[in-house]
């Protein structure tokens, strides 16, 4: 067995992983709220929801089988456009390249402007 390359594959994981969830920190701290939120399952997507401008009650539709990817999908793309993105870059940061899409919002120019009430 090849040990070596078991271990890049690894690391590569691993900075895949902090790389998300060093863009999800700073992307909640540029929403105003507390960075370490994006570390705690299920609060996450919670903080997520209210950054976006959801009602709470949408973290039920995410434990409905493909309703929840149809609502992770809306809500990446309304994430983008806080960020003042396109919805179809929303798409990207959830389906296409998420380990890209996160840093770039957290660390990249865009700044986060609330959502419209609805």
């Amino acid at each position: 067995m090849n040990e070596g390359g078991s271990a890049i594959g690894s690391l590569i994981y691993l900075a895949i992983l902090i790389a998300m969830i060093a863009g999800m920190w700073k992307v909640f701290v540029k929403a105003g709220k507390p960075g370490w939120a994006a570390i705690i399952p299920i609060y996450n997507i919670i903080v997520l929801l209210e950054i976006v401008g959801k009602p709470l009650w949408w973290i039920v539709l995410m434990l409905i089988p493909l309703v929840n990817l149809v609502v992770l999908i809306l809500v990446s793309m309304d994430l983008a456009v806080c960020f003042g993105k396109s919805k179809g870059w929303g798409f990207g940061l959830l389906v296409i390249l998420p380990f890209v899409g996160y840093p770039m919002l957290g660390f990249g120019d865009p700044t986060y402007s609330a959502p419209a009430a609805s």
